[in-house]
């Protein structure tokens, strides 16, 4: 199996992220545990703005992974941050990340989300609907607040990715649609208002996504939709926000583009359709986040209870499963593995790697081939670092795994293990059923 750069296997056959060895991480924190490698989280980062250029933006996508850690390094590194909720803005501002750095995305904003917004001076508001504009509008005349937004479109793109992670299409909950023209209406009504301040257009087509082609696609059709608008109202665009969805290598069928080149087709596709229309180019940015810290992190677990089936299959269980990682059991998303404790034994057998929730489709990997398990082993899977920790929960009540930073032969944690105590600490007993 072939295992990215940034792992190796040092001189005793065990795994090592960042210089450090991963049994010895199983031994000092426990497991299941997340373990993000800094180096490449930053080298992402880089990545992306090297190749954006001057005067455009990426802004992380905090819903893939949102510590007060990784808001830190992103700010750091340079990065804009998009959020989705009050608990993301609050984790954002808590780690001291400029407000005015922000884009506040969400398909239904409350009431005290956006006045939260506005009152901390979010850099821009990603406005979904028309529900939210008017209600955005009212808090911000009643405020004295005139805050910049993009208005979040559907371009109608085929994104060629799961149902469950397609955004761009006609049918969907989010955003205006172009092919209606509710999009047109959004633009106008947005306009009309003394306190709201359009600077630009947002969309999003999708999450792991594997070519090119659609986003260059996105990109064409936002553009020929602003050069309408513009011949209709005299409105010029100033900021474009392509939204992310850039795929991931989880298993060996995957070829995802390079960070560079997503970046260089989406910058070419504007700049030959801004040409076309006539218009000035406008800012790009872009949303990554799958791309930026799903390659950064890995997951371990220990193995326990090993089951045999003669003739069907052999269940390798391990003390996490779904609780950890939803999207095998939400996505029927794959992912590869090794023995971290075994790396210099060739594989052996072909088992399915089960979760422990009391669930039958809590299976992380269906079929996978490995050195004998034996209780006791580590597992590694690898390419975790988006949306396993973001999407973890307390089912069985299970707590939420511990994670680590690791970086040169270092570790720091940076979420700590939830206790038992934790998952009771919310919970209330009316005072008649103690009696």
């Amino acid at each position: 199996m072939r295992i990215a750069e940034s792992l190796r296997v040092n001189a005793v056959g065990h795994l090592e992220i960042g210089e450090v060895d991963t049994v010895h991480l199983a031994r000092e924190y426990g497991t299941p545990l997340y373990v993000l490698d800094e180096e490449v989280f930053r080298a992402n980062c880089r990545r992306y703005l090297c190749s954006l250029g001057p005067g455009n933006r990426a802004a992380y996508a905090g819903k893939a992974l949102l510590t007060l850690a990784i808001c830190r390094i992103c700010q750091e590194e340079g990065l804009y941050l998009d959020v989705v909720s009050a608990g993301e803005l609050y984790t954002a501002v808590k780690a001291g990340f400029p407000p005015e750095r922000l884009y506040f995305h969400g398909n239904n904003k409350s009431l005290q989300e956006i006045e939260m917004g506005l009152e901390l001076g979010v850099g821009r508001f990603v406005v979904d609907n028309f529900y939210e504009l008017e209600l955005l509008e009212e808090r911000a005349r009643a405020l004295g607040k005139k805050p910049a937004i993009l208005l979040r479109l559907t371009p109608g793109i085929e994104a060629h990715t799961h149902e469950y992670i397609r955004t761009g299409q006609l049918d969907s909950k989010f955003g205006f649609p172009l092919a209606t023209g509710v999009a047109e209406e959004a633009v106008r009504r947005a306009l009309s208002s003394p306190h709201l301040e359009l600077v630009g257009l947002h969309c999003h087509i999708g999450s792991q996504i594997l070519r090119l082609e659609p986003f260059q696609e996105a990109a064409r059709v936002m553009v020929a939709f602003a050069a309408s608008i513009r011949r209709k109202t005299g409105w010029v665009m100033e900021e474009l926000d392509l939204g992310g969805g850039l795929g991931i290598r989880y298993t060996a069928e995957d070829d995802p583009p390079a960070i560079e080149d997503y970046v260089q087709a989406i910058l070419r596709a504007v700049e030959e359709a801004c040409q076309e229309e006539g218009l000035p180019l406008p800012r790009i940015v872009v949303e990554p986040g799958r791309s930026i810290v799903g390659p950064a992190g890995i997951t371990l677990y220990t193995v326990g209870a090993i089951k045999e089936i003669p003739g069907v299959r052999t269940y390798v269980a391990v003390d996490g499963g779904m609780a950890d990682n939803p999207r095998p059991a939400l996505y029927q998303a794959r992912y590869e593995a090794v023995l971290a404790n075994r790396m210099l034994e060739p594989p052996a057998v072909e088992v399915a790697v089960a979760g422990k929730c009391c669930e039958s489709g809590d299976i992380l990997i269906p079929a996978i081939k490995l050195p004998r398990p034996q209780p006791g082993d580590i597992l590694a899977v690898f390419a975790t670092g988006a949306y396993n920790y973001s999407m973890s929960m307390n089912y069985n009540r299970l707590p939420r795994p511990a994670m680590v930073l690791v970086r040169g032969g270092e570790v720091d944690l940076i979420v700590a293990r939830e206790t038992l105590e934790d998952l009771i600490s919310h919970d209330r007993v009316p005072e008649r059923l103690w009696k």
